[in-house]
């Protein structure tokens, strides 16, 4: 390795694609708004760690191994991946698991075990990803619950393994929820290129009426989640609220599930961005409301 290999190009730094952490803002927002008592500085650096470390890290990592040719995430004409992308990400990563001792021994080890999902997820000899219901599973809990319980517990500065409760199980639950009825419309639009590599994704297994079916039936569950939480705890205002904020989302789902009933080529890259979109956008007005209120 030669040290000009990990200064990232121009075609690197796209890879990381850094503004696709905003998808995944609210499931930090909801810990935060949730924590009993909330340090700024160490608030501050999870946010750094987790978003402008670790995600964008595995973003690029996957994006190494997949060389895609045809639009991903926020990319409609991804530039070819060079040696750079790779050496970058894993430097991102190390440093990531490094600073996530200035919070505890635990969250470094969340940040590695995240990491190392990551690795088995894209990675040629492991390829998580060619599995729908594994690779389903692995983004469900390791972008939703896992994230939701560990942020929690770094915010709190309480041990993950010592204050475990049905309404923590449950608040992590509603985020995997969430992650989960985005994941398949994620993939609805590169079943060409998916096919190509012989990765059989949830959203080829499901099919293009069965990928809004199940996002449709997530979400779903995500709101049965939120109305459990949100009844143990006697805050119907903050259940009513989420349902106002879903509202748009609900709407443009179906509208793109019947566009998409007349016409599969409606399930390409401009639909799933703008769903994506406006649901990360709606989410983000919603936890981020109740970190404000917290």
């Amino acid at each position: 390795m030669k040290l000009k290999q990990i200064i990232p190009t121009r075609s690197a730094w796209a890879h990381m694609r850094f503004v696709f952490s905003v998808f995944l803002l609210p499931v930090y927002l909801f810990a935060f708004s949730q924590s009993p008592t909330v340090n700024p500085g160490k608030a501050l650096l999870i946010f750094f760690i987790w978003h402008l470390l670790a995600f964008p890290a595995s973003n690029g990592y996957n994006s190494y191994f997949d060389k895609d040719e045809e639009s991903i995430g926020l990319l409609e004409k991804p530039p070819v991946v060079d040696i750079s992308l790779y050496y970058f990400s894993i430097l991102l990563e190390a440093l990531a698991f490094g600073l996530g001792f200035l919070i505890n021994w635990e969250f470094a080890f969340a940040v590695l075990i995240y990491g190392v999902m990551s690795k088995l997820y894209s990675h040629p000899d492991t390829r998580l990803k060619k599995y729908p219901i594994i690779s389903f599973l692995t983004v469900f809990i390791f972008q939703g619950c896992f994230i939701y319980y560990t942020t929690y517990s770094a915010l709190s500065g309480l041990s993950l393994f010592r204050h475990w409760d049905t309404g923590f199980i449950i608040a992590g639950a509603i985020c995997s929820c969430l992650i989960g009825a985005s994941y398949p419309l994620t993939q609805v639009y590169q079943h060409e290129e998916d096919s190509r590599r012989g990765d059989i994704t949830i959203s080829i297994l499901l099919g293009y009426k069965g990928s809004f079916i199940f996002s449709g039936a997530m979400f779903a569950t995500g709101i049965a989640c939120s109305t459990y939480y949100w009844h143990s705890l006697g805050k119907l205002s903050n259940l009513y609220f989420f349902l106002a904020c879903a509202l748009p989302i609900f709407l443009y789902f179906n509208y793109w599930f019947y566009k998409v009933g007349r016409s599969t080529t409606n399930a390409n890259f401009k639909n799933a961005m703008r769903m994506n979109f406006l649901s990360s956008g709606c989410m983000l007005v919603y936890f981020g409301v109740l970190a404000i209120l917290r």
